[in-house]
C-alpha cells in the first residue's frame, strides 16, 4: 500500500489547489481560482459536458456552476451539465432549480447557452458501450476477489464532447475509499453491469474496512480501468466541503486523477472524526438531502467504525416514507451481512449486485452459515415513516418517530448523537 499511497502523493502534486484542512475559503477566492484554472486550460472552440453531483451531495454547487460558467461561456461550442444520478432518483425540475441556483428566468437567465439534464439510467438508449473489463483483468485488478467481466457502458453525452469537466465534492466513502474525481463516471453515469461489479467487489472488502481508505482501493482500481476506455479528455474540479456549511476547505483542479487525489488528501483530514472508545448506540440523524434508506444509509456506514460489539445504530429520518423508490428488490431481500449472501450464492447471484452490496454495508457485519443462521454485530434501527410491516420485513429495527424521544438519547451517556450524519466519517483511535 505505500507505494501506492507514494503514487497518489505524486499525482496530487500535479493538481492546482487552493486551501487546505484548516482553510476556510471565501467566495470570491473560490471563483477567482476556478476563472484562472480553466482559463489557462485548453478549451476554446471545443465542446464541454460538465459532470455534475445530485441533490444527496453537499457542495456550493451555484457559486462552482456560476465559475465555471463565467469561464467557459462565449469560448466553448456547446455547454452540456450532465446530473450523475447513478441509479437515484431523476430530479425534478424544481429540484434542479433549487440544487443549480436558479435566479428569475430559470436556466438561460443564470447560465445561459447551458443545457441540463438528468442521467436517465433506465433508458437504454443514453448509453455508448466502451467495451469489456474482461475476468482475468478483474482478477487481477482485485486480488482474486472477483473474476467475473463486465461491459463498460455509459452516458452517451461524454463521448459525445470533446472534454468531460467533473464538478463536485470528495467524502469517504463506503464502496471506493474517497468519492469523486472518476467515481462521477462510473458508477455516476454508468450502465448496470459496471455499477454491479465495482459495488459488490466493495461489498466482499466491506464497507468498514475499505470507507476512508486512503490510495488506489481495488473498487477504484476498477473504476480507473474503466475511465481509461473513454475517449473523451477529462478534468475535474473537485472541491472539499466544510460539512454541515455552504463553506468549502479547498478547491482542486487537474486530471480526473490528479484533481482528486488532491482533494482526497485534503477530506481524510477534515471529514474523519477519531473516538478514544466505542460507543454503545448512535443515533444518527438524517438531513433532508436523503430522500429515502438507499441514499440515508451513510448515516450507518459513517458510523459503524465506532459502534462495540452487540451496539446499535439508529437512522433518525421522520421525512423518509421509502427504503428505496427505484430498487425494490430490497424489500424482497432485506438488509443481510455479505456471508449471508456469500454462502448462499446461488440463490442470491441473480440479484443486482448492486442492491446485494447495498444491503450488505447497511447491515453491517456479521456471519452465516446453515447451523447457526445469522449473526450480525450491530442492531439496526429506523425511524422513518416507512410503515412497520415493511421495516421489518427487511429485517431492520422499528421505532415509530412518535415513540422516540431524542433529548433522551442525547441525555444518554452510552449513545452518540450525531447531527448531519452521511458526510463525516467515525473511526476509534
Amino acid at each position: 500500500m505505500t507505494d501506492t499511497l507514494d503514487v497518489v502523493a505524486d499525482l496530487a502534486g500535479q493538481a492546482q489547489r487552493i486551501g487546505g484542512p484548516d482553510t476556510t475559503l471565501t467566495s470570491e477566492q473560490v471563483r477567482e481560482f476556478i476563472l484562472a484554472a480553466l482559463g489557462e486550460a485548453d478549451l476554446d472552440g471545443r465542446s464541454v459536458c460538465l459532470v455534475i453531483p445530485d441533490g444527496t451531495r453537499s457542495s456550493p454547487l451555484p457559486l462552482l456552476l456560476g465559475a465555471v460558467h463565467e469561464a467557459l461561456a462565449g469560448r466553448v461550442s456547446r455547454l452540456t451539465a450532465l446530473i450523475a444520478l447513478g441509479t437515484h432518483q431523476a430530479m425534478s425540475e424544481a429540484a434542479i432549480a433549487k440544487h443549480l441556483g436558479y435566479r428569475d428566468g430559470g436556466l438561460e437567465a443564470t447560465y445561459p447557452g447551458m443545457v441540463v439534464m438528468n442521467h436517465e439510467w433506465w433508458k437504454p438508449e443514453t448509453f455508448a458501450t466502451m467495451g469489456t473489463i474482461s475476468a482475468e483483468r478483474v482478477g487481477e485488478l482485485t486480488g482474486g476477489l472477483l473474476t467475473h467481466p463486465a461491459e463498460v457502458s455509459l452516458n452517451r453525452a461524454v463521448v459525445e464532447h470533446d472534454v468531460a469537466l467533473v464538478v463536485g465534492p470528495v467524502f469517504p466513502h463506503e464502496v471506493v475509499g474517497f468519492s469523486g474525481g472518476n467515481k462521477y463516471f462510473f458508477p455516476g453515469i454508468a450502465g448496470q453491469e459496471i455499477i454491479d461489479l465495482t459495488h459488490w467487489v466493495g461489498a466482499l472488502i466491506t464497507s468498514a474496512e475499505i470507507i476512508g481508505t486512503r490510495g488506489i482501493t481495488p473498487v477504484r482500481a476498477l473504476i480507473n480501468e474503466a475511465v481509461a476506455m473513454i475517449p473523451t479528455e477529462k478534468l475535474a474540479v473537485c472541491v472539499v466541503a466544510k460539512s454541515g456549511t455552504p463553506d468549502l476547505h479547498a478547491v482542486t483542479f487537474g486530471t480526473t486523477e490528479t484533481a482528486w487525489a488532491a482533494a482526497a488528501e485534503v477530506s481524510a483530514e477534515t471529514h474523519v472524526r477519531y473516538l478514544d472508545a466505542p460507543v454503545q448506540r448512535v443515533v444518527s440523524i438524517i438531513p433532508t438531502k436523503y430522500e429515502d434508506i438507499w441514499t440515508a444509509a451513510k448515516g450507518f456506514y459513517k458510523l459503524e467504525p465506532v459502534v462495540a460489539d452487540g451496539g446499535e445504530v439508529i437512522l433518525y429520518a421522520p421525512h423518509v416514507t421509502e427504503i428505496s423508490a427505484t430498487h425494490q428488490e430490497i424489500y424482497d431481500i432485506g438488509y443481510h451481512c455479505r456471508d449471508y449472501f456469500v454462502q448462499q450464492w446461488d440463490r442470491f447471484k441473480d440479484v443486482h449486485w448492486g442492491v446485494l452490496a447495498h444491503s450488505t454495508h447497511l447491515r453491517g457485519a456479521g456471519t452465516y452459515d446453515e447451523v447457526a443462521g445469522e449473526r450480525c454485530r450491530l442492531d439496526v434501527t429506523l425511524v422513518t415513516s416507512i410503515p412497520e410491516d415493511k421495516v421489518r420485513g427487511a429485517n431492520l429495527g422499528y421505532i415509530a418517530p412518535a415513540d422516540f424521544d431524542l433529548a433522551a438519547y442525547e441525555a444518554d451517556p452510552e449513545t452518540l448523537v450525531v447531527p448531519n450524519a452521511g458526510e463525516v466519517l467515525f473511526r476509534l483511535r
